[in-house]
């Protein structure tokens, strides 16, 4: 392989600079320190096993392969090289012994291996003192070649530790050079179930090194966002005074204590990055009302941006019903717009005064420009990434100042999760619903009874209710048994004759989607058939049944999500999940989950532990170190070491936080747009 071939093979692994090389630690280890016979291999397990070469042949059964018969054991090898041929060969005319390691199976001739790892040895050639590591690799570069390159970094000089020695002895951490080389070259007699566990005081210093990386850098980034200015916004302005006083309701407890931490950040003069979390239905909507109006009784202009067109409008409505009162303009930037009504709202936007502009990310398109944008609201932000969040902000930059920003979300942050990926912004949760809000009674029905269902609806719809029929797809599948809702709309149709039935789904034009919900919101339809378009944004109290169709193809956010749409109304409510024949551990795992619980944070703590992180980042994660060794839930306790760590060495040790960031991120240490 050429040197240009090599390095960018490296490359594609992220191996650049000796410390790529250190961290990039092994997956496995393969245990060669002891032969095992041939007769004796357990199945499942990969042994070490050795016998002489006997002869070498290519055949095609029934296509080509390479079969090497050595005694009491066949190789076999369905991707060669002419050369290993040769090489098997010359093994066999001069007795040679081959050593392979690979799971032992029965085939045609006996006891065989496919494409085990293989060395040519002589009679008595000592084995390995030690486990052999096994790395992540990339097509074309050999374990062998990775391994030189890896043990080549490691003696290239001392690893100095870049932890102080009291924060080491706090919490009882291994020295850095001692766990990497630990990792690298276990000792005689290390098992690897003791590595492989990833428990290993080496390997927790690895996953407490990589945490407090991510902790210092979101810190700095926190850090570098406060040190810039924004515009001081008033928490006691007659606007949004005579709207406290005018509401027809009373906030919750936890809503009011939000929107003090709101206020508060918002009447200083540096940016604001708060993250607003609360469940389904828990008013967070009216908080972003809030903000806007300490905005506007500062002569600003407030953007709330949202991912559908959809959640947009109801947005725009609600906004439109609780400031018009107040002569705060509220405008809307959607699609199907004529270019004369476009070219008016863009020139409302330029012009000064305060004003609330509602959009999804056409609000970020070339050519929207605010005058004096003091705030930027993004509803359910993971659904957006970095640069279109930071395309908002950046709207206000025609100011000597940078607008706040509020994120919102009605996925709930796990602890673990808002404790890392989110430690760069203030977060504050609504823990708890309005008065009136009843619970949603949830229900597991196999497809077997859909008939029960559909008499079930029939019957909601004659006392006057009104039901969702929620599908995941909008067109016939490929997988078969995943119903459309275009098919299920038709035959729904045809099956409740009498009903109204509707179908909204995400390619329908927006108007038609508009008339659409605004006729199912006045009661004209009675059953609603939808893609998951109504995830978020809409709210017809009179709705109080739900279906959702296919529900194990459904993640579980997703799922408490939709049955967040009903429930809102006085009327006792159900979510029936109806789940095919067959399903699969994970999915039957999840509906037990949804089924037994209708907390958020419960459903979004389970979540985590089944997925991962990914689905609450979405595309957060372009601008936040992801995790690579550390666990959020199995790992908590070592989160809250780093976290502690972390302020340690931003108050008493600046430069050694600096170069821990250094080693760990190095250039992608570039978080300040989070």
């Amino acid at each position: 392989m050429s040197a240009g071939g090599l390095a960018r093979k490296l490359a594609k692994l992220g191996l650049r600079s000796r410390l790529d090389f250190v961290l990039h630690l092994p997956l496995r280890y393969e245990d060669e320190t002891t032969l095992t016979p041939v007769g004796e291999a357990p199945a499942g397990r990969p042994v070490c096993v050795e016998a002489v070469v006997q002869r070498a042949e290519v055949a095609y059964r029934p296509r080509r392969q390479l079969i090497v018969h050595a005694e009491g054991l066949v190789l076999r090898f369905f991707h060669f090289y002419p050369s290993q041929l040769k090489q098997f060969e010359r093994a066999a005319e001069n007795g040679q012994r081959v050593r392979a390691f690979g799971e032992v199976k029965p085939g045609w001739f006996g006891a065989e291996m496919a494409h085990p790892r293989y060395r040519l040895v002589r009679e008595g050639e000592p084995l390995p003192q030690a486990l052999t590591p096994v790395y992540p690799t990339t097509a074309g570069l050999s374990q062998a070649e990775l391994r030189s390159r890896i043990l080549a970094a490691l003696d290239d000089g001392p690893l100095e530790d870049t932890l102080p020695a009291p924060v080491l002895a706090r919490h009882g951490l291994a020295p850095f050079a001692e766990s990497v080389q630990r990792l690298h070259r276990p000792p005689p007699g290390e098992q690897a179930e003791g590595l492989e566990d990833r428990a290993h005081p080496a390997w927790r210093r690895v996953k407490f090194d990589e945490l407090l990386a991510q902790q210092l850098s979101m810190r700095f980034a926190y850090r570098s966002r406060r040190a810039r200015a924004a515009p001081a916004l008033p928490s006691d302005g007659p606007l949004l005074t005579r709207f406290l006083g005018s509401l027809p309701f009373a906030l919750t407890a936890a809503q009011r204590r939000v929107m003090d931490e709101i206020l508060a950040d918002l009447a200083s003069p540096h940016p604001m990055q708060r993250l607003l979390q609360g469940d389904v239905g828990s008013g967070k909507t009216i908080l972003a009302a809030i903000a806007c109006l300490a905005a506007a009784d500062g002569g600003f202009q407030s953007a709330v941006m949202a991912p559908t067109e959809l959640l947009s409008e109801q947005h725009y409505r609600k906004f439109r019903e609780w400031l018009s009162p107040l002569d705060v303009e509220v405008l809307w930037l959607r699609g199907g717009q004529s270019r004369a009504e476009r070219k008016a709202l863009l020139q409302a936007l330029q012009a000064p005064g305060p004003k609330v502009a509602i959009g999804t990310h056409a609000l970020v398109q070339e050519g929207v420009d605010f005058a004096r944008l003091a705030l930027a609201v993004v509803d359910e932000q993971h659904r957006f990434g970095v640069h279109q969040r930071l395309s908002l902000r950046n709207k206000g930059r025609g100011a000597e100042a940078l607008p706040h920003q509020l994120m919102m979300s009605a996925t709930p942050i796990p602890r673990t999760l808002s404790m890392t990926y989110y430690a760069d912004l203030d977060v504050s949760t609504i823990d708890e619903l309005p008065p009136g809000r009843r619970p949603v009674a949830t229900r597991l029905v196999a497809a077997a009874r859909r008939p029960e269902v559909l008499a079930r609806i029939r019957a909601a719809c004659a006392e006057g209710q009104q039901a969702y029929w929620v599908c995941p797809v909008i067109e016939e599948s490929p997988e078969g048994e995943m119903q459309a809702a275009t098919a299920t709309h038709a035959t729904l149709a045809a099956e409740l004759r009498g009903l109204a039935v509707g179908l909204l789904h995400g390619r329908l034009p927006a108007q038609e989607k508009a008339a659409t919900m605004q006729r199912f919101a006045a009661g004209e339809i009675q059953l609603l058939v939808s893609t998951t378009v109504v995830e978020v944004g809409v709210d017809v109290p009179n709705a109080s049944l739900m279906v959702i169709e296919s529900a194990e193809r459904f993640g579980l956010s997703q799922l408490h999500q939709l049955r967040g749409r009903v429930g809102r109304g006085a009327r006792e409510s159900v979510c029936i999940l109806l789940f095919s024949d067959n399903l699969s551990a994970t999915a039957r795992e999840r509906l037990k989950i949804i089924y037994e619980n209708a907390d958020g944070f419960e459903v979004a703590r389970r979540d985590l532990e089944l997925r991962g992180p990914g689905e609450f980042l979405g595309e957060r994660q372009s601008g936040v170190p992801m995790l690579r060794f550390a666990e959020l839930e199995r790992d908590r306790d070592l989160v809250e070491a780093a976290r502690s760590a972390a302020a340690e060495l931003m108050d008493r040790y600046p430069e050694a936080a600096r170069a821990h960031v250094a080693r760990w991120l190095g250039s992608r240490e570039d978080l300040s747009h989070a």
